[in-house]
């Protein structure tokens, strides 16, 4: 055979399943149906975010953390209830994953260069008991030059291996199906695509010029997720977060249409968990979108008041950055797609952050000279530009001039005047006193005893209807799709199980094809910071199994 290996998607979990096979010194077949400028896939576009336990950055910002405290805080997230079926591996991959955090996974990285930023962020805290969801501390690392950072070694070291001959790269191949051999999978069929010049993220041809054919001992899959796939996300939607919205955004190219899960259940791999994603609810229209639907997620600090569609507060743990789903549902439960930020000025400068590569060039640039504006007064210009052409933000200088916006937004009166202004005085109230029984106004002093968070995250508490704060801003916040918490089951050497829980010969699979390890290492829920390192330890682990496999 011409290849050892095929790998079938070029984003991070394929990358790291190739070049890790090609360093032990096999042919790696690299096909994609995206062209060369799509290299990284959804994790170039990413933050960074890396969920790392007991890292030198949190000893650095006083945090205690420990594996024996991750895994409590995974089981409480993850609440896996289908142990003997299509939890059975997931729980064993969630094992070996905090293990990788705790152990591994930093060692690992900084010897292909990537490095942290200093700063570690509390992301999914939770709201609830200490067995509950939510991280007891903060995990998340931005790595320093986001998503492009940590795509960045795995390309380099891709493209020193093309050279050497030990990887052949075809981009614009769309694999259609998997070639079975004597009860083994032998190789992948497909269609090439016409060459394509758009830029990353642009939806691209699917005009056919050819065909192929390729073989060899093993095939990886590691082609993604559904998050642009919606009619996929609305038939897997699950009854227990209330009705699918009508309306939603895009937190993914239009590529990401899950088409290798259909091909692999076709050929006999069991797909596990459908029910289970991972969607934002503080979506905002990118004002200028590179893909259909094109949104952003606003990471918010805690600071701002959280009302539905009709102007009621929500309850606790309702609160930005607490509870994803659990907040999702509450939405949902409503009867509305959508919900409302509340703030000040002062609160949008320092709380507001805005998830993606490209919403950071500070930190994708790596330049410390930009990161340290984000002290001055104003708002990020990421954010600014938000402020200034976003069609989901309001700017005011009164709660009734806020109002009667936001009721002109949407095109109909569901918010009263009266009503709103009632809740906001009542939260400023509160004010009065450090200690009060409002847990949201709790919470932001807490917030403010953790260094990362005072340094960057939480503005000092304040009254939002005093003009010295202001002006006001409400801001629309539209749901979000992302990712596929279920997929592909798979057993601890990541090879793709059939429909009686036995191994597929020939066929493995990582990333998020595979719920990132076991067919959804995560559960219910992800701690955040989850899901690259699910790409990494994934393609990590089929790496070494198919090297296993070919001694």
């Amino acid at each position: 055979m011409e290849f050892d290996v095929i790998v079938i998607g070029a984003g991070l979990a394929g990358l790291v399943a190739t070049t890790e096979i090609a360093q032990n010194g096999k042919k790696v077949l690299l096909l994609d149906q995206e062209g060369e400028q799509s290299l990284g896939g959804q994790a170039w576009w990413s933050f960074g975010g890396l969920f790392l336990v007991d890292s030198p950055e949190q000893r650095r910002m006083g945090i205690k953390d420990s594996k024996e405290l991750a895994w409590q805080d995974w089981l409480g997230s993850a609440e896996f209830d289908r142990l003997e079926d299509e939890d059975f591996w997931g729980l064993r991959w969630a094992e070996a994953y905090v293990d990788f955090a705790t152990y591994e996974k930093r060692d690992w990285l900084y010897k292909k260069g990537v490095r942290i930023f200093p700063v570690v962020g509390w992301a999914e805290r939770g709201g609830y008991l200490a067995e509950g969801h939510g991280n007891s501390v903060p995990r998340f690392h931005i790595t320093w030059g986001t998503g492009p950072g940590i795509v960045a070694p795995f390309v380099k070291s891709l493209h020193q291996q093309i050279e050497a001959g030990s990887v052949t790269y075809l981009p614009r191949h769309r694999v259609d199906e998997l070639i079975v051999k004597n009860n083994s999978i032998s190789g992948v069929t497909g269609a090439i695509l016409e060459q394509t010049s758009i830029r990353r993220g642009e939806e691209s041809s699917r005009k056919e010029i050819g065909d192929f054919s390729y073989e060899a001992q093993a095939v990886i899959i590691c082609s993604g997720g559904i998050g642009a796939n919606f009619e996929l996300i609305r038939k897997n939607w699950p009854e227990r977060l209330g009705k699918a919205p009508e309306k939603m955004l895009s937190g993914v190219p239009k590529h990401v249409d899950g088409r290798m899960l259909e091909i692999t259940e076709r050929t006999g791999g069991r797909i596990v968990n459908r029910d289970r994603m991972w969607h934002y609810t503080e979506g905002i229209k990118n004002w200028s979108p590179i893909w259909e639907r094109h949104g952003i997620r606003i990471l918010p600090g805690p600071s701002s008041m959280w009302f539905d569609a009709e102007g009621n507060r929500f309850p606790v743990p309702n609160l930005p950055g607490f509870d994803t789903l659990g907040t999702l549902k509450t939405i949902l439960d409503t009867g509305y797609d959508y919900s409302w930020f509340v703030l000040t000025q002062k609160i949008i400068e320092k709380e507001f952050a805005l998830s993606g590569s490209e919403q950071n060039p500070d930190l994708t640039e790596k330049s410390i000279r930009k990161v340290l504006q984000r002290i001055l007064p104003g708002a990020p210009s990421p954010v600014q530009a938000f402020l200034d052409y976003g069609e989901d933000f309001i700017v005011a200088d009164s709660i009734d001039n806020l109002v009667i916006k936001m009721n002109e937004l949407v095109g109909e009166k569901r918010i009263d005047i009266e009503k709103m202004r009632k809740q906001v005085e009542a939260r400023d109230r509160a004010m009065e006193n450090k200690f009060t029984k409002d847990l949201q106004l709790t919470t932001m002093h807490g917030a403010r005893h953790y260094i990362g968070d005072k340094l960057i995250r939480t503005v000092k508490p304040h009254r939002l209807l005093d003009s010295r704060n202001g002006p006001l801003i409400a801001v629309r916040l539209n749901i979000l799709s992302r990712k596929t918490l279920g997929g592909l089951q798979t057993d601890l050497a990541a090879r793709v199980l059939d429909f009686q829980g036995k191994p597929i010969d020939g066929l493995h699979a990582a990333g998020e094809v595979s719920g990132f390890g076991g067919g959804g290492v995560h559960g219910y829920r992800s701690l955040e910071g989850t899901f690259l390192g699910g790409c990494l330890f994934s393609g990590k682990v089929a790496a070494s199994s198919v090297i296993e496999k070919l001694r």
